[in-house]
């Protein structure tokens, strides 16, 4: 792993998420600590039902957690049962999502789809257009730029997907399966891809898969069960 800089894109500590009360209570994350450096991608595995999705929300600030602590590049996003920033605005800003579905609006093009994150953010059109066609490019789909979702692959569409996440120039990419519906030539492809980002673009990349055969690509490997953290590999 080689990083430029490694400070800690995402710490977490004593996250707890629980579903329902009583007799249908459900402890879906339990007290998971864990973190990620600019420039390292991580994978987290587990079984099904073993909370991964549920403690990506929580890192992604899609769902609060019931108890914990979150700091994003250095500033801390929750803390004791309190949101300390505007979430719609810090997640714009530092965050970009990848998942299984690579979720293109069909009626724009894949460079009118990465510039629309920007553009809500409220860039200026020529530089969202230059960002988009740079990011196309770097990753290998420039020639798809002004096609239409239903004119590409599914390797395709993940790659422009990724290029959205990419747009605001992301701390930290979070990622649910997103290699799910590739098959595994494709789905090796990808995986390769966020190892670039994370490297070479000095984000943190988090991952959520079950296909093992690509694990060699992370830097680290996180094993969950029953809600809880419990191995780390390197």
């Amino acid at each position: 792993m080689s990083l430029s800089n490694n400070n800690p894109a995402l710490q977490a500590a004593g996250l707890t998420k629980i579903y329902g009360s009583g007799h249908t209570e459900v402890v879906a994350v339990r007290d998971v600590s864990l973190s990620v450096a600019r420039g390292e991608i991580v994978a987290l595995v587990g079984p099904s039902g073993a909370g991964k999705s549920t403690l990506l929300a929580l890192l992604g600030l899609i769902r609060p957690p019931n108890t914990g602590r979150i700091i994003i590049d250095e500033t801390v996003v929750f803390d004791n049962h309190q949101v300390k920033v505007n979430v719609r605005r810090f997640r714009r800003q530092k965050f970009g999502f990848v998942f299984q579905k690579a979720n293109l609006i069909p009626f724009l093009t894949a460079a009118e789809n990465v510039r629309l994150a920007m553009e809500i953010d409220d860039q200026p059109a020529r530089i969202s257009r230059r960002r988009a066609m740079e990011l196309l490019e770097y990753l290998g789909v420039a020639e798809r730029a002004e096609n239409l979702p239903s004119m590409l692959s599914g390797g395709e569409e993940q790659r422009v997907a990724v290029a959205r996440a990419l747009a605001n120039r992301p701390s930290l990419i979070v990622a649910d399966e997103p290699t799910a519906a590739l098959d595994s030539v494709h789905g090796r492809q990808v995986m390769e891809l966020f190892r670039k980002v994370a490297h070479e673009q000095n984000a943190g990349v988090i991952v959520v898969t079950h296909d093992h055969r690509a694990l060699d690509l992370f830097d680290r490997t996180l094993e969950m069960e029953d809600g809880q953290l419990r191995k780390s590999h390197n």
